[in-house]
């Protein structure tokens, strides 16, 4: 199995590379895996000129697999927009096809006192956000910033295009209902279709799948009273689905349920499993370079792409049960630290996952 590594900027190439370390540490038991480089990112720009350099999207599109740690930061705020990072970000879901985005928010029961909701709405969590990721708003064309005439006089007008086709709906769709049917058997839709004609098309739709899978339970909720009962009564949730501006919100906002987004990984894949994995947090420039960033979001992810896109069930669960391992005997990130836990540092975080390994 080859792998993309893409360790990206601030605290990306820290906990890449603690990941890659968990990788190998299951190579030397056995498993096939070649490991390649590339840049993206801020780094690539300053590199190569571009967020997506040529080099890179070679190695993306030979590889079964991307690893990716995080991308930006201020240092690339002023740049024009096709420069910036999180454009190799867009670019590499993009030119990959990786259009399902899956991302689980869990709470550990170890954790359930770091969360800022009462242990009681939050313990036991264990939600799948399911959110399309190549279309609506932030891909729409037209799109642009001018001068125009408005009832306030001539001024800057910036405008964006939320558009779907149906069957950019229809095979996210189908994703959730699968996920769903492996999981609880319930599948919320959210849209906002008291507004938008955008999402009207899209509860017609997940609606009409509904009826290729009658052992999935479908409900659909308006967009703002999902953020509410997210807060409220997280628990009612199985498996989301929703579109990609809707879900980036939401899945960060449900990454707090658990405490720290620190602890979240994500799988974006394509039709045939190929996908692209990273933690859900960002590059945290603040604290980059200095050994304390929580690698486990990223370790996690890796097991998603043993699961995902190396069909390796046995090696991501082995993944999986060395994090509960390691949390249950009191390792603890800054992000996650009470008193009376063992505070230790990126390295330290795994070299417990690989002892328990």
């Amino acid at each position: 199995m080859k792998i993309c590594v893409l360790p990206g900027d601030g605290i990306g190439p820290e906990i890449t590379a603690e990941a890659v370390r968990v990788l190998e540490t299951l190579r030397g038991d056995g498993l096939n895996v070649e490991l390649e480089y590339g840049l993206i990112g801020g780094c690539a720009t300053d590199a190569d000129g571009t967020p997506y350099p040529a080099a890179t999207q070679k190695l993306a599109r030979e590889a079964d697999a991307v690893l990716l740690g995080a991308v930006g930061g201020p240092k690339w705020d002023n740049l024009a927009r096709e420069l910036r990072p999180e454009r190799g970000l867009l670019g590499i879901r993009k030119d990959l096809g990786l259009f399902a985005n899956l991302r689980p928010a869990i709470l550990y029961p170890e954790l359930a006192n770091a969360s800022t909701l009462k242990p009681e709405v939050v313990s036991g969590l264990d939600i799948l956000i399911v959110r399309e990721l190549t279309g609506d708003i932030y891909f729409g064309q037209p799109r642009g910033i001018e001068e125009r005439d408005t009832e306030w006089g001539r001024q800057k007008v910036g405008w964006n295009t939320m558009i779907y086709a149906e069957e950019e709906i229809r095979r996210i769709g189908k994703v959730a209902f699968e996920a769903a049917r492996k999981r609880g058997k319930k599948l919320c839709s959210v849209d906002k279709m008291n507004v938008l004609e955008t999402t009207q098309l899209w509860r017609d739709i997940m609606t009409e799948i509904a009826k290729d899978y009658p052992d999935v339970e479908l409900s659909h909720m308006l967009v703002d009273n999902a953020a509410m009962q997210l807060v409220r009564a997280p628990k009612q949730f199985d498996v989301m689905v929703t579109g990609n501006m809707f879900g980036d919100i939401l899945s960060d906002e449900a990454s707090m349920l658990t405490g720290s987004i620190g602890m979240l990984p994500s799988a974006s894949l394509d039709a045939n499993n190929k996908g692209l994995y990273e933690p859900s947090h960002g590059s945290a420039p603040d604290i980059a370079g200095k050994g304390i960033a929580n690698p486990l979001a990223t370790i996690l992810s890796a097991a998603m792409l043993l699961r995902y896109s190396g069909n390796d069930e046995s090696n991501a669960v082995r993944i999986e049960n060395a994090v509960k391992k390691v949390l249950a005997q009191g390792y603890r990130t800054g992000d996650i630290y009470e008193p009376g836990t063992h505070k230790v540092g990126t390295r330290e975080m795994s070299d417990a996952i690989i002892a328990a390994l």
